[in-house]
C-alpha cells in the first residue's frame, strides 16, 4: 500500500499493509488530516521514523469482532501497555510504555490502511460527514483543558494563536459561555474565531488587561512567555503547543505571580464527538485544501503555509 513515510526525509512509497494484533483492527482510511505535529516531526520532533500522521476518518476492514467491519471510525492515538496504573486508570495517554499513532514507535494514518486496537476505536454517527468527523483527535485536544480546569461564565480566557488547534480551543471553550478573547496574526484566520464565539484581536496590538486562564496555542518558541505576561496572578496557563526546539523562557513571574502552568495534550474522544454530532459548531469551514494520498509531500508543505488551515489527505476511495 502507499504511505507517507519519514525517514532520510519525506517520501510517499509503497510499504507492507499492517497485520493487526489480536484485539486490532484493520481500517481502510478514507480522510486524514495534518496538524502542526506532523510538520514538527518532519523537522526532528520526537526523533521519528516511520509513517506519518494521527487524524483520521476510516472503515473498518477486518476485525476479531465481526460487528465493527464495515464500520465507520475514528481512533485515539495513544495505545498503551493496558498492564500499569495509568492504563488501568484510564490514562493510556500517559502509560510510560506507550505507543503514539504517527509520532512514537507506531507508523501512522497516512497511509491507505492503518491498524489499532479496537479499544481504540469510536464510532462516527452516521448523520456525520467524513469532513467533519476527521476534527475528532484535534477537537478531543481542545475539549481536553475542560477536562483538566473549571471555566464558567465568569472567567476572563484568552486564546493566543489563531492556527487550527488555536481555533478549536476557541470552539470547545466558547461552550462554557466565558468571556472569550482571541489572539492571532491573520484577519482570515481570526474571522473563523469570531464565528466561534470569541473577541479577536491581531498582531502587533496585544489584549490590554489579564486574564484567569490563557491558553498557549501559538506554536511559537516565545508564546510562553506572552501567555504567562497575559495572565492575572493566580490564574492559569494551559499549554498547548509542541514544536521542535528549545524554548527560552524568564520564569520569574511564574514564581511572582504564582501562576499555574498546565501542560495539555490528548483528550478523550466521546465529548469532541458529541459536540461535532450536536452540531454546535461546525469545523468543516477550516478546510483549507484537499490533496491526493500520492501527493502527501506536496499536502505537507501546503500545510506550512501561514495562511493555510486544515489540509486534508484522501487516502482511498
Amino acid at each position: 500500500m502507499q504511505a507517507l513515510t519519514l525517514s532520510a526525509g519525506l517520501e510517499v512509497r509503497d510499504v507492507a499493509e499492517p497485520e493487526p494484533e489480536p484485539g486490532c483492527a484493520l481500517i481502510r482510511v478514507r480522510l486524514a488530516g495534518i496538524c502542526n505535529t506532523d510538520l514538527e516531526l518532519a523537522l526532528g520532533y520526537m526523533e521519528f521514523d516511520g509513517t506519518l500522521g494521527h487524524e483520521f476518518v476510516g472503515v473498518v476492514e477486518h476485525c476479531d469482532d465481526e460487528s465493527w467491519i464495515g464500520r465507520r471510525v475514528v481512533g485515539e492515538i495513544n495505545l498503551g501497555c493496558t498492564r500499569c496504573e495509568a492504563c488501568r486508570n484510564g490514562l493510556a495517554r500517559h502509560c510510560p510504555e506507550r505507543r503514539v499513532l504517527g509520532i512514537l514507535n507506531k507508523d501512522g494514518c497516512l497511509a491507505e490502511r492503518v491498524s489499532l486496537p479496537v479499544a481504540n476505536l469510536e464510532r462516527v454517527p452516521d448523520a456525520l460527514s467524513d469532513e467533519a468527523a476527521v476534527f475528532t483527535e484535534p477537537l478531543a485536544a481542545a475539549f481536553e483543558i475542560l477536562e483538566q480546569i473549571d471555566v464558567n461564565e465568569s472567567d476572563r480566557v484568552h486564546v493566543l494563536g489563531d492556527g487550527k488547534l488555536g481555533l478549536l480551543c476557541v470552539a470547545a471553550l466558547a461552550t462554557t459561555g466565558c468571556e472569550l478573547q482571541l489572539h492571532g496574526r491573520h484577519a482570515g484566520k481570526l474571522a473563523h474565531g469570531e464565528r466561534f464565539g470569541a473577541r479577536t484581536s491581531c498582531a502587533p496590538d496585544l489584549p490590554h488587561g489579564r486574564f484567569d486562564v490563557v491558553v498557549e496555542a501559538s506554536g511559537r518558541p516565545g508564546g510562553l512567555e506572552q501567555a504567562i505576561a497575559l495572565t492575572r496572578p493566580r490564574g492559569t496557563v494551559i499549554l498547548k503547543s509542541t514544536f521542535h526546539g528549545a524554548t527560552p523562557v524568564v520564569l520569574a513571574p511564574v514564581v511572582i505571580d504564582e501562576i499555574t502552568v498546565i501542560g495539555s495534550r490528548c483528550g478523550r474522544f466521546p465529548a469532541a464527538l458529541q459536540a461535532l454530532a450536536g452540531r454546535a459548531f461546525d469545523p468543516t469551514p477550516l478546510i483549507s485544501e484537499r490533496f491526493s494520498l500520492g501527493d502527501a509531500v506536496a499536502a505537507m508543505e501546503r500545510s506550512r503555509d501561514s495562511a493555510t488551515l486544515k489540509v486534508l489527505v484522501e487516502c482511498s476511495d
